[in-house]
């Protein structure tokens, strides 16, 4: 699906005229020849998101203009899995979980807030991690679907991520997903399909490569009370029925 190249601090997923649709910064529906994952330094103090992306893709040598997600995670820790008709890149760094409380009694935990409770200290270890994930298919998918790809896979994401830090995220993850616009045309990308499964597969293992390739010489935090920064979504939400 994708042309890898890695440099400076940006890897370019390339796919003449592809079809995108990003939950990141300037994020939405696209079309367009690639796609960047950048990663920022330690004390990242910028502002300007768009002046600064396009001065980390020129000075990459990149000429084409697309998708960018940024992240603490260095470039050299990108994975990529392929299964069937997708393709997965991801980076995964967990110094930021983002956990959500399911056990225990509503007593338990927070009263209502606007915001998560903020734990730890963001500036501790200098860059703060992300969970960027870029999946790709071969097939031309619907744009319901393509939409969907995003929410499979997320579940994905959040099932890796619980099993090896136990949280379901960090606090600045997001998703990716690109279809050829010229590939056999796909209604659905749900769990059962054949996109759907194959892009669970590839975002498990794309994932579970990188964390092994992050934190091979250092444990990795499992929840926020082990990490330098997260936010726990503690509070309870008054339910009735309808």
């Amino acid at each position: 699906m994708f042309e890898a190249t890695r440099r400076d601090g940006v890897c370019r997923l390339r796919r003449p005229d592809t079809r995108w649709l990003s939950t990141g910064y300037a994020g939405g529906e696209s079309r367009a020849d690639a796609a960047f994952n950048v990663t920022v330094p330690e004390g990242w103090p910028e502002t300007d998101l768009d002046a600064y992306i396009e001065r980390r893709l020129s000075a990459a040598g990149f000429d084409e203009r697309g998708p960018t997600l940024l992240t603490g995670v260095g470039q050299e820790h990108a994975r990529r899995a392929r299964f069937g008709p997708v393709e997965v890149v991801a980076t995964a760094g967990v110094s930021n979980p983002a956990e959500l409380p399911i056990d225990g009694e509503p007593s338990e935990w927070g009263g209502e807030s606007a915001a998560p409770d903020a734990v730890g200290d963001p500036e501790r270890d200098g860059s703060v991690g992300t969970v960027n994930v870029f999946v790709g298919t071969t097939r031309s998918l619907e744009p319901g679907a393509l939409a969907n790809l995003v929410a499979v896979a997320a579940e994905a994401k959040a099932a890796t991520l619980l099993a090896r830090c136990g949280a379901p995220g960090t606090t600045t993850d997001a998703v990716v997903a690109a279809c050829d616009p010229t590939g056999d045309p796909v209604t659905f990308s749900g769990s059962a399909t054949e996109v759907g499964n194959a892009a669970r597969v590839c975002v498990r293992d794309a994932v579970l490569a990188s964390l092994d390739s992050r934190y091979d010489d250092d444990p990795i935090p499992r929840g926020v009370g082990k990490a330098s920064y997260g936010v726990v979504a503690d509070d309870r939400a008054t339910v009735s029925s309808i």
